[in-house]
């Protein structure tokens, strides 16, 4: 008996060491995160001449479709909450309107360009989870055709709360697991792209898949699953499955979500939804530039 009491004891014991170093490391990881999330820079401020022809608004709104603008910020672009759950947070889509909640009056082409190319507000504080590493590598038209589309859509008023990091998220990105902190990954120092090959090829397929990097990594071979709960992240250079497809049937898939071999795609897990609206060209640049990956 003495000895099933010192065994409980030992055991219990252990738990509230682990317990306690568990607690410990990730009270350390929640500050180094809030820390860095609240870190303020300061960039060189750069501005363009946004054009407001019909092409270039016409452009930006097909931009702000396939790069995920809308998915986020919604069809209004009024913004959303994302994602509310115990363990993951609460994630928020601003509204990029200048509606009630929204931009303020005086928000500028200097302030589209700072999220833009720098994924910082104009406080200089970090936006949470804009994938700004992968719209810092626009072309120059490209970035004068979103900011030119968002600057003109009608005003929303819609006020949303703000975000609030759970345990898990937090976690994850100090792993470096989940983009949170885009302004980490950019290269400030870059020019801006001046222009990109518009042909169907390669070129253009590299040029597009930026906006695949995110989930399918830079050499898009998948890995890992970006969130909790979600599948593992499939290869699509031709040693993965997707590599097997012919080019018709990849763009099929990207358009309908099924894939040759009649599997569904969830839309939450790979939005084909949004994929389904790039154009043919673009789609065969994808494919073409994914075959070209060993």
């Amino acid at each position: 008996m003495n000895k099933l009491i010192k065994i409980g004891k030992w055991i219990g014991g252990t738990v509230l060491v682990l317990l306690v170093v568990g607690l410990g490391a990730y009270g350390y990881i929640s500050h180094n995160i809030n820390q860095r999330a609240e870190t303020k820079y300061s960039f060189a401020g750069e501005s363009l001449k946004i054009p407001q022809d019909s092409s270039t608004l016409e452009r930006g709104h097909h931009l702000a479709i396939i790069k995920g603008c809308i998915e986020c910020h919604g069809e209004k672009l009024d913004g959303k909450v994302m994602m509310e759950d115990p363990a993951l947070g609460r994630l928020v889509a601003p509204n990029l309107t200048k509606g009630k909640g929204g931009r303020p009056a005086d928000y500028n082409v200097a302030d589209w360009m700072t999220a833009l190319r720098h994924g910082i507000d104009r406080t200089g504080r970090p936006l949470l989870f804009m994938p700004a590493h992968e719209t810092t590598l626009l072309t120059k038209s490209d970035l004068q055709a979103v900011i030119a589309y968002c600057r003109q859509v009608p005003h929303v008023d819609h006020e949303l709360p703000g975000n609030d990091l759970g345990p898990v998220v937090k976690v994850m990105a100090y792993l470096d697991k989940m983009p949170l902190l885009s302004v980490e990954k950019i290269d400030h120092n870059q020019t801006i792209i001046a222009e990109m090959d518009t042909t169907e090829g390669i070129a253009q397929g590299k040029y597009l898949s930026i906006s695949c990097s995110g989930c399918h990594r830079p050499d898009m071979k998948g890995g890992d699953a970006v969130a909790p709960g979600q599948p593992p992240v499939p290869n699509l250079t031709r040693s993965g499955m997707a590599g097997k497809w012919t080019q018709d049937q990849f763009i099929a898939t990207l358009r309908t979500g099924k894939t040759p071999a009649g599997h569904q795609i969830n839309n939450d897990n790979m939005p084909w939804k949004m994929t389904a609206q790039y154009d043919d060209k673009e789609l065969a640049s994808l494919y073409q530039y994914f075959r070209s990956i060993n």
